[in-house]
């Protein structure tokens, strides 16, 4: 009887440590994450964004998505892969994965964050630049490259996965990325072309695995795969995993 009362009294005392514990931590790492739509096709590939936030989540950051408030090049029908002729906005499209907790791109200010992410997503080449039609003659909308020069002087972290590497590539000409492979490999790395593209806007490329993601620390770029590979899901999420985590190491935070 004994040993059970001391169990009950211990108990709550147990609880309320864990529970104080939880609670009482340093502030995390303000990360901005930019959005470009809603939909693998036409905007943000919603996986990627979801392990983003996910990871951000559990590094214990604290999270504000933007996205600009423009209109998508087009909206494509994701059952036919086809352009439907209908016009949408990216702002209120990037809104559907935020949950509705959203700003507009031109309030975001690097110095009110420690570190930018931007995810993947034919969005990233169709909306905040102009990859998917000019490829490396490309231009990047002025918000997009207003921040990601804002975070490159201040020397702040910017992390990319999947395509979005091409906008620091064509921002800030000699960084080093990775979009993986840089050849096909049977269809496994079915976009292996982009990377002779990114070397000729003047960046570097580095190979890489899927799962894996790589630091450019004079530059504070740090970039994964995703989906540029055909392979599980779960392959992806950790490459993610690698980049969020060595984004939020870099911050110092």
């Amino acid at each position: 009887m004994s040993r059970l009362l001391a169990a009950m009294l211990l108990r709550p005392v147990s609880l309320a440590l864990r529970f104080c514990r939880f609670r009482s931590g340093a502030p995390g790492p303000n990360v901005a994450v930019v959005l470009s739509g809603c939909g693998v096709y036409d905007g943000t590939e919603i996986h990627e964004a979801s392990a983003i936030l996910l990871h951000l989540s559990r590094g214990g950051a604290e999270v504000q998505v933007y996205a600009p408030d423009i209109s998508q090049m087009h909206v494509v029908d994701h059952v036919k892969g086809e352009p439907t002729g209908e016009s949408r906005n990216v702002m209120v499209e990037s809104a559907r994965i935020a949950r509705g907790k959203i700003l507009d791109l031109a309030r975001l200010n690097a110095q009110d964050h420690d570190a930018v992410i931007f995810p993947g997503g034919f969005g990233a080449a169709k909306n905040l630049s102009t990859f998917a039609m000019d490829g490396k003659d490309c231009k990047v909308i002025p918000d997009i490259e207003r921040v990601i020069t804002e975070f490159h002087r201040a020397r702040k972290p910017i992390g990319l996965c999947c395509i979005a590497p091409v906008l620091a590539a064509k921002v800030l000409p000699g960084v080093e990325v990775t979009v993986g492979h840089e050849d096909e490999d049977g269809g496994k790395w079915p976009y292996a072309g982009t990377a002779a593209a990114i070397v000729s806007m003047g960046g570097k490329h580095t190979v890489s695995e899927v799962d894996c993601a790589h630091v450019d620390r004079e530059n504070m770029i740090v970039t994964t795969p995703a989906f540029m590979c055909e392979t599980k899901l779960h392959h992806i999420f950790d490459g993610i995993g690698a980049m969020v985590q060595r984004v939020l190491k870099l911050t110092g935070k």
